[in-house]
């Protein structure tokens, strides 16, 4: 839509931490009139509210607190779903939107609708590993001289954002945005997928609903376009006349300054999308140089600080078992098992956990948190610490640990029911590793 002046719209899900905040603001800048309705009481969503305050007052955003109306979805000209609405197949609401013949959409729909000129468009997805390979993209672009813009499921929305025409736009996108985005048929000049493994099998139900929502990715790519495909999904199907990049599992690039043999083909996979956005007019020299002054993200593998000897390492984006494992496999590179304290745990996602559990009996420590604690104590037969709080797991662990030792949060769960997210899941731990003394 071009005019949004006086369009009715239902954002389903303002969140108590804004998931709905940015495009409600948005559209209401446009001249809709947006309904905002939520399952959860204004006492539980106080601080979205308030982002919300000027236009509630002002009578251009309107709310719908501790419900959801069916009227709401079917009396309206279009309703925003927030991706995060588990099955939306089989929501009642958005069932009953798509029978009254309601649009249904998302903001990164609207985001990608709005770009400019899809053939500056990388898009990025994977079970692990698709972060930091976004990330590591953005950094090689940017430090060649190219203007680029990185948005998507990190690096916050696109909508408000002004995109230079010249702009190399970065997308990270989950699996939810994807089910989503193959309504619209996106379709980016580059494609990227890191790899596949279990996960987010509550929202998707079953695997097989997982992989075609990642495969989404590459399925309306255009001729001449570029997929770039890691272990494991190097077999995915592309369409014809898409070039086919495969990334082995021994690819890497040397020298980086973060750990870890994956962030090497993490690197390997970013070298090859930048070549193919820029049509290969940067030698993968000097690509591969850029990306070793990468000094990696927030939360990703990252040493925050030393305290007696014990480097404390946060990695809260890890919310899956594979990418837990992948994390102890680059400390293991310096480090050996027998030094690190793993602390791990988190809301229950349907992923098996057992390949961390079984870790315990090989680590200086396994020390559980959250929902799924218990299942990972059941699992290590006996090996871990049952903390159950992260503070309980930071303190049995510093009474553990050493001069020499790892102390690693790579929890292998989502941070939900304890942390609203992964970012502040690992604040709390940085908090906690430098109330003990730890520095930087």
């Amino acid at each position: 839509m071009s005019d949004w002046a006086g369009t009715r719209v239902t954002v389903m899900g303002l969140g108590a931490f804004g998931g709905g905040v940015g495009v409600a603001r948005y559209l209401a800048g446009l001249g809709a009139n947006v309904l905002v309705t939520d399952t959860k009481p204004a006492a539980s969503l106080a601080a979205s509210i308030d982002a919300l305050r000027d236009l509630i007052d002002a009578g251009r955003v309107s709310l719908r607190l501790g419900e959801h109306r069916e009227s709401d979805f079917t009396h309206t000209d279009v309703v925003i779903a927030n991706p995060a609405v588990p099955k939306p197949w089989d929501n009642v609401y958005l069932n009953a939107a798509e029978r009254a013949g309601v649009r249904i959409t998302t903001e990164i729909a609207l985001s990608v609708a709005g770009l400019p000129d899809r053939s500056r468009v990388v898009a990025i997805t994977g079970s692990a590993g698709k972060s930091t390979t976004s990330a590591m993209i953005h950094h090689a672009l940017t430090n060649l001289g190219h203007a680029a813009v990185f948005g998507g499921n990190i690096g916050g929305s696109l909508l408000a954002r002004t995109i230079p025409t010249e702009a190399y736009v970065v997308l990270e996108l989950s699996s939810f945005m994807l089910y989503w985005l193959a309504r619209d048929r996106f379709a980016p000049r580059v494609a990227v997928v890191t790899n596949l493994s279990p996960n987010h099998l509550d929202w998707h139900g079953t695997m097989n609903h997982y992989r075609q929502s990642k495969q989404a990715l590459l399925s309306n790519q255009h001729p001449g376009d570029t997929a770039v495909l890691g272990p494991g999904v190097a077999d995915w199907p592309t369409r014809p006349g898409v070039k086919l990049v495969r990334v082995p599992e021994s690819a890497g690039v040397a020298d980086l300054a973060i750990p870890g043999r994956h962030n090497a083909l993490n690197a390997a996979m970013a070298v090859e999308a930048v070549l193919a956005l820029l049509n290969h007019a940067s030698p993968s020299v000097a690509v591969e140089q850029t990306l070793r002054t990468f000094g990696g993200l927030a939360h990703r593998l990252r040493l925050v600080g030393t305290f007696a000897g014990v480097r404390c390492f946060n990695d809260s984006k890890s919310t899956t078992p594979e990418s837990a494992l992948l994390a102890l496999e680059a400390i293991a590179e310096r480090t050996p098992l027998t030094r690190v304290h793993l602390i791990a745990g988190g809301y229950d996602k349907g992923s098996d956990l057992a390949p961390v559990a079984k870790k315990a009996s090989q680590l200086a420590g396994l020390y559980t948190i959250g929902q799924t604690g218990p299942a990972l104590d059941a699992a290590s037969g006996g090996a871990s610490t049952p903390c159950g709080t992260l503070e309980a797991a930071v303190a049995a662990a510093f009474a553990n640990a050493r001069p020499g030792d790892v102390l690693l949060l790579s929890p292998a769960c989502a941070s939900w029911g304890q942390f609203e997210n992964f970012e502040r899941r690992g604040e709390h731990f940085e908090r906690l590793v430098a109330a003990r003394g730890a520095t930087p």
